[in-house]
């Protein structure tokens, strides 16, 4: 493997652009993903200035505004964050909604060519909700910002060694 080129992303933000919706069900979670997934990306060079946030209402409405950030309505992003918290309930809700949230963030990645991070928590109940929003486990925000800041910057050194522009 040592002779073999390996591309990696950076954790340097410097000049690059971020999209995040944010959903506004479940609130108080969804507040703590966001700031830590802000935190992280300003910690790593990303301006302010370079940060646009979508308040959209729940999971549900998220991939419409994360479609629409991709094609460009918000300007030129790098790349996209998709925070939220779903809590399964009584019903079968929980799972058509979790399904069709992620299936669509997938789609657009796919067809937008835009890394989509999906910071979208599936949780059972409050419990799991709180270790993933800083508690026990950390805070997903951050890893959603991470994984953002990676794939943009790993799809930005690709040109240089795949002869694509």
């Amino acid at each position: 493997m040592d002779s073999v080129e390996q591309l990696t992303g950076t954790h340097d933000g410097s000049g690059l652009r971020f999209g995040i919706a944010a959903a506004t069900f479940n609130e108080g979670y969804v507040e703590r993903l966001l700031a830590a997934a802000v935190e992280f990306l300003l910690g790593h060079g990303v301006a302010a200035s370079d940060l646009v946030v979508a308040r959209v209402p729940g999971a549900w409405e998220l991939p419409q505004a994360i479609g629409e950030m991709a094609r460009g309505r918000a300007g030129h992003f790098d790349a996209l964050i998709a925070l939220g918290v779903v809590i399964r309930g009584e019903t079968p809700h929980f799972d058509y909604l979790c399904q069709e949230c992620s299936r669509g963030l997938g789609v657009i990645s796919n067809e937008e060519r835009i890394p989509v991070a999906l910071g979208v928590l599936t949780c059972d109940d409050a419990s799991q909700a709180e270790d993933r929003c800083g508690g026990r486990v950390g805070n997903k925000g951050t890893e959603a910002a991470l994984a953002a800041l990676e794939m943009a910057t790993l799809l930005r050194a690709l040109p240089e060694h795949t002869g694509g522009d």
